[in-house]
């Protein structure tokens, strides 16, 4: 009877012992996971295609990162070319538009997911027709929205507008 004891009491011992091991690895595999989540959190993909004009300078079209995509701001360039759409701001805005709705695409997401906008105008007397145009592509529920009038807008744009969606 005595020797049972020993033996239960030596392998309690053991696996008393080995309990602190069991929770310390446990909880360093709980920190290994969130680790990974905010490295996942942190990756930032870039979004690029061919249906949109490329980036004039040192940025991305857009940036896919935490569940949204981030779209730089587009002005009324037609795609593969330094040619805008027209003179006049109802035709850039057209192809802005067309731009950002290529680029939401590429990146998995939609008109319908916009959360906020920015439109850049190089004068603020086009505001009116550039809003008729806006408010086609969201017609219901429209996204936040801030309009600035600028000095001036690259290669003279007469409208620019960025964009952040959900994916």
């Amino acid at each position: 009877m005595a020797a049972v004891l020993t033996a239960c009491s030596s392998a309690a011992a053991r696996l008393t012992s080995s309990a602190p091991s069991a929770r310390r690895i446990a909880s360093q595999r709980v920190v290994q996971q969130r680790r990974a989540m905010s490295v996942q959190a942190a990756a930032r993909e870039v979004v690029s295609t061919d249906k949109a004009p490329g980036a004039v300078g040192p940025y991305s079209q857009a940036i896919k990162a935490n569940g949204m995509v981030y779209i730089s701001g587009q002005v009324g360039l037609v795609p593969g070319t330094k040619d805008f759409a027209g003179d006049t701001v109802e035709a850039q805005t057209e192809q802005v538009m067309a731009n950002l709705g290529a680029i939401l695409e590429a990146a998995g997401s939609s008109f319908d997911k916009v959360v906020k906008t920015t439109i850049l105008l190089a004068d603020m007397e086009d505001f009116a027709a550039v809003n008729a145009i806006y408010g086609r592509f969201f017609p219901q529920n429209p996204p936040a929205r801030a309009t600035f009038a600028v000095k001036g807008l690259p290669l003279g744009a007469k409208v620019e507008i960025e964009a952040t969606a959900l994916l």
